[in-house]
């Protein structure tokens, strides 16, 4: 039976490869690293893209048992970003020219056994590299590492090579027909054995379906098995039932290797006029994602990939993941399938598209990218096509060729910013820029295709069209919601749009070509620790499993151009609120109050600050009191200038009928709406669902600070290599509004088995920020401790867990 052991300690790292460190022997500047392990750690912000360009190494020593003759000893490395040349007992026996897709090696023919074999891995992540996505600039950091996990399966010589499984539905039963690869099976070593295929289909925790079962004789090296499942349930965004598919290789009645896939039974289908999802019509949410981190770049370890497919699910309400712009970590893609997350996947690449050799890897790029990640139910979309490129139809007829040959269960697509572009894939994908803050949400479909019977989505929107800081004013963060709210109302009321992926998921570091010159683009939904800022609200409003209230001001009039608190918008899910001031009540909103008709739950401006003060303080008979009510309501949403013909003739009524003039206008708006000169007022706002209070929201003067946490996980177990814990924290006012222009710092230490990633100095940015803590190869009890001089001192408690692995 086969053997892993995952290889993600003790290896010794370099900056600088040179033939001492490659002969193993002993050189300065050496250091004892874990992996996933990043090359650099680099700061915050205002680095130089060149900190982690170098030519680096890693090795270590395979103690190799005399008892392992005879077997197969396969090397598989993630990642390595972003060329790498691998050395065993001093002979080169691979490279990989793709930073962000796994390679294997097969170390036995160089293998001495009974002996310490020394493993050296070279790793360059220069940038003039001639492959993707080097060239020409580049709207992202590309780190370098060994960023992902290394392991060594050991094999029997006749061995499972890959196993390709395209379930399909037939109501409620299933079909499964895989493709198994096996290697070491030849027609000499056929006449001397019998070899087996054994299928096995178990459900996971899926009540109602059953197990399966299947075989098939060995003929050849490759085997197609089919396999009827009596009774399953469809994998879906909202429930993601999945199933072990185990192959086993039999020689006679010994199991001699097997393998084992996370599979889903699910119908995707793109169509002209949208996406369908076991036969419902889906529009897809989403938006696209960096796998980058402060301070170590690409190189988190397992628990921080799943975190954020968390958030996005989660957090966000996302039905949709695009990798922007490269496969991403295993780990964050068997998230997906677990949350039913769709996923948009492509190639490496921005824009450039290179020589000869250079194309030739972006085609070995999408072969790697469809054999790696075909089992994956999330993975509904090849993206086959260089980010951004010119049309350039030799390379892509060709990309999309394989593509087909290697999944012909799943359609293509290629991002583009052209319109009419030459369309060779299957789904036209389009970054669509066109939104402003004035117009159209969105370009309509027949704008942009030459062929209106193909499938279309929108793979990019807002992003560099508004970069929006943590620290901007409120009416810049509630533009930069309200932009994004535009894009999806239009897109969602667009039939033959299949849907949007929002640019993006979070902020990241980026080439000093572009972002706001601190080496930052500011484009996210959430900064680059994945707080969430204005907009990520709209998004997580759209979902109806837990409670949204948000309310896009903090209602200081001194915030606001002239004290007038202008535009202003609750964003949230709830069946209605009600908005108070001073214990009064002014108002009950419903989501038909908002002007975003095709999202479920649009934002919804404030327009009634009043209620029936007017009537109640002043005396004022009911008509005269609504005149002014509305007069005054009016002014407080959009000021003075420009008054509508409609107010115009309340204010002419007021004026002739009741013999109010512009001094009873100024008193009254003082008293009722500005609150200039007088006490801060408080107002509070109440969410109900299904008629229960689930959410209150309250604005008022702050008074007092305190430091808010939120962590991914307490419980950290190291399994295949470290663990880590994202620590998201705020500061807040008494109610637990975060105080958006506070930029104090935090001093961070720790205690028991775990360290810091990045500086023990936390600056503050918009009132909230973040740090990693990472595991030390102990088990015990840990603490995070964050000590402010305007917070006081806080404590995280962590438990370390190392279980036995044997």
């Amino acid at each position: 039976m086969n053997k892993r052991v995952y290889l993600n300690d003790g290896w010794e790292f370099t900056e600088r490869f040179d033939e001492r460190f490659a002969a193993m022997q002993p050189a300065d500047g050496i250091k004892t690293v874990r992996l996933p392990h990043s090359c650099r750690e680099t700061p915050y912000d205002y680095f130089k893209e060149s900190l982690y360009q170098m030519a680096c190494g890693y090795r270590r020593n395979l103690d190799i048992p005399e008892d392992l003759r005879g077997k197969v000893l396969l090397l598989t490395i993630e990642a390595a970003g972003h060329y790498a040349e691998v050395f065993f007992n001093g002979r080169k026996v691979a490279e990989h020219r793709c930073g962000y897709t796994a390679f294997t090696v097969d170390l036995s023919p160089c293998a001495e056994f009974g002996a310490l074999n020394p493993l050296v891995i070279k790793v360059d992540s220069r940038e003039t590299l001639d492959q993707p996505p080097f060239g020409y600039v580049i709207d992202y950091m590309t780190y370098g590492g060994l960023y992902r996990e290394v392991r060594l399966d050991i094999k029997e010589p006749e061995y499972i090579a890959d196993v390709f499984a395209k379930p399909s539905l037939k109501g409620s039963a299933g079909h499964v027909e895989s493709e198994v690869t096996l290697s070491g099976i030849d027609s000499e070593k056929l006449k001397t054995g019998t070899y087996k295929i054994y299928q096995t289909l178990v459900p996971v925790e899926v009540p109602g379906a059953l197990p399966a079962a299947s075989e098939a004789d060995v003929t050849s090296g490759s085997v197609t098995v089919t396999m009827d499942a009596a009774r399953v349930l469809p994998w879906d965004v909202d429930s993601p039932n999945l199933f072990i598919l185990k192959t086993q290789l039999l020689r006679g009645s010994e199991i001699i290797d097997e393998h084992s896939a996370r599979i889903g039974f699910r119908d995707a289908e793109f169509r002209a006029d949208g996406f369908y999802l076991n036969g419902r019509k889906l529009k897809l949410r989403g938006l696209n994602r960096h796998q980058a981190y402060p301070y170590v770049g690409y190189a988190m370890p397992k628990s921080i990939q799943e975190n954020d497919a968390d958030i996005l699910k989660k957090e966000l309400g996302l039905n949709a993941v695009r990798t922007s712009h490269y496969p991403q970590s295993q780990y964050f893609i068997d998230r997906c399938d677990e949350l039913g997350l769709l996923v948009f996947t492509e190639i490496p690449g921005w824009q450039h598209i290179g020589g000869d050799a250079w194309q030739d890897i972006a085609a070995e790029n999408v072969r790697e990218m469809v054999t790696q990640y075909r089992n994956h139910p999330s993975v509904i979309l090849w993206g086959v096509r260089i980010n951004e490129s010119q049309d350039c139809d030799g390379l892509y007829k060709r990309t999309n060729r394989i593509a087909h040959e290697l999944d012909p269960t799943r359609p293509t697509s290629g991002v583009r910013y052209l319109k009419k572009s030459h369309l060779l894939e299957d789904v036209y994908a389009y970054n669509d820029f066109s939104h402003s803050g004035t117009n159209a949400g969105c370009e309509d479909k027949k704008n942009v295709t030459s062929d209106n019977s193909k499938p279309y989505l929108i793979s990019e929107f807002n992003g560099h069209m508004f970069p929006t800081k943590m620290f901007d004013s409120e009416l810049h963060r509630q533009e930069h919601a309200l932009r994004h709210a535009r894009v999806l109302n239009d897109a969602l009321s667009k039939d033959g749009i299949a849907g949007c992926f929002g640019w993006c998921f979070a902020d990241y570091n980026t080439h000093k070509d572009f972002g706001s010159g601190d080496r930052i683009c500011y484009h996210g939904v959430l900064d680059m620790y994945r707080n969430p800022k204005t907009a990520a609200y709209i998004y997580a409003a759209q979902q109806d499993k837990d409670p949204v209230l948000f309310v896009t001001s903090q209602m200081d009039i001194g915030e606001h151009p002239s004290g007038n608190m202008g535009r202003v918008y609750i964003i949230t899910n709830a069946d209605s609120v009600k908005m108070y001031r001073n214990e009064l009540f002014l108002h009950e909103y419903r989501p038909e109050d908002s002007e975003y008709k095709s999202l479920p739950h649009g934002p919804i401006l404030i327009t009634d600050y009043i209620g029936n003060r007017i009537e109640t303080e002043e005396g004022f008979p009911k008509d005269k009191a609504d005149l002014c009510r509305d007069i005054l309501n009016y002014s407080a949403v959009y000021g003075f200038d420009k008054l509508p013909p409609k107010i115009v003739a309340k204010a002419a009524k007021a004026m002739v009928r009741y013999r109010l003039g512009f001094g009873d206008a100024y008193k009254l708006y003082g008293k009722y709406i500005s609150s200039w000169g007088g006490s801060s007022v408080e107002y509070r706002f109440e969410a109900y669902k299904d008629g229960k209070l689930v959410k209150t929201v309250t604005k008022t003067a702050v008074n007092e600070l305190h430091l808010e946490c939120s962590v991914s996980n307490t419980v950290l177990t190291e399994r295949s290599s470290y663990d880590a814990a994202a620590v998201r924290v705020r500061i807040c006012g008494q109610n637990g509004e975060q105080l958006s222009f506070y930029n104090g710092s935090l001093k961070l230490s720790t205690e028991g088995p775990i360290e810091i990633i990045g500086p023990d100095t936390l600056q503050l940015r918009g009132g909230c920020g973040g740090t990693y803590i990472k595991t030390l190869g102990s088990p015990g009890n840990a603490a995070l401790i964050l000590s402010g001089d305007d917070t006081g001192t806080s404590r995280i408690g962590f438990k370390v867990v190392i279980p036995d692995m044997r």
